[in-house]
């Protein structure tokens, strides 16, 4: 049995997502209470030839004693050797205010309540927060469009396998902030900065005349080694702990130079060993190391 457990800020798309696991033959169920998911797991496995991949949305409208429980039902439930996923959206605050502006929805929270939206907000944060350290796959939705967000739940969800790490790196500008579902960043504003050269500015890290002009810098090269050897050092650490995403994000000022180059570096390296997918946010690009790079995100 494959199991999906969605959650998330309101207003990120988990609604989206659930939709789009149901279209990809996902016995899918919404706002489940917390503490019946062992009973639907108990009931679902007598029909397991009909419906062995299982989606479920649970969110803050959970009772919050639920919600403290769920990490020891999280943990009682793969202990019965079920794979199970946990993904979480999330997207940045003036995103999610934005969009129930637009739909003049009302934010679950406030409903029985005298708080504002921006309090609804922050509250559900400090209520998902045991849900959200515990998330296999954090998504940021905050730059998707819906069509977007479906390609990512059918590549990253739904043909995923627990067997094997997914390691996604992220190239991004620090002036656009630091990626929500980043789980480790590096910082390479202390490199060259090709942006300086009026020649070089149109360009970005995948073209040759940026490549060239920060492989004539040892830094630039010392910093990609450095990360890569980390990496070899700690994945499998991840691996062990049962970890299925990991997602390596490394910053610039822009995003369109050096972040990118030592993303594109990195992500080729591992490629040969694990199941790699490149991201590069500034530039609109996402797709699976050896996929033809003009796909955009």
């Amino acid at each position: 049995m494959q199991l999906v457990i969605i959650s998330g800020r309101s207003g990120s798309g988990k609604s989206i997502a659930l939709q789009a696991l149901e279209d990809l033959g996902f016995y899918a169920i919404d706002n489940l209470p917390a503490m019946l998911l062992d009973e639907l797991i108990d009931e679902l496995q007598q029909d397991e030839a009909r419906r062995s991949s299982i989606a479920v949305s649970i969110d803050a409208r959970n009772l919050p004693g639920a919600l403290k429980r769920f990490p020891a039902l999280l943990e009682e439930i793969r202990s019965r050797g079920i794979d199970c996923q946990v993904v979480y959206f999330t997207a940045e605050d003036k995103i999610l205010l934005e969009r129930y502006s637009a739909t003049r929805r009302r934010h679950p929270l406030t409903r029985d309540s005298e708080m504002t939206l921006a309090e609804a907000i922050e509250s559900e944060v400090e209520a998902l927060s045991g849900i959200r350290d515990l998330a296999d796959l954090v998504i940021d939705t905050s730059q998707l469009s819906v069509h977007d967000l479906r390609g990512r739940i059918a590549e990253q969800v739904a043909q995923h396998s627990s067997e094997q790490l997914t390691l996604t790196f992220e190239s991004f500008g620090f002036k656009r902030g630091v990626p929500l579902d980043a789980d480790t960043v590096f910082d390479a504003r202390c490199l060259p900065n090709p942006y300086w050269d009026p020649r070089l500015r149109p360009f970005n890290g995948r073209d040759s005349e940026i490549i060239e002009f920060l492989e004539d810098y040892p830094d630039v090269i010392a910093m990609g080694d450095d990360i890569r050897d980390w990496l070899e050092r700690w994945l499998p650490a991840y691996l062990a702990s049962s970890r299925s995403y990991l997602t390596v994000a490394i910053g610039c000022t822009g995003g369109q130079h050096r972040s990118v180059y030592l993303t594109e570096q990195l992500a080729r390296h591992f490629s040969t060993r694990y199941r790699v997918r490149l991201r590069h946010r500034e530039l609109g690009i996402h797709t699976a190391v050896g996929e033809s790079m003009d796909a955009s995100a």
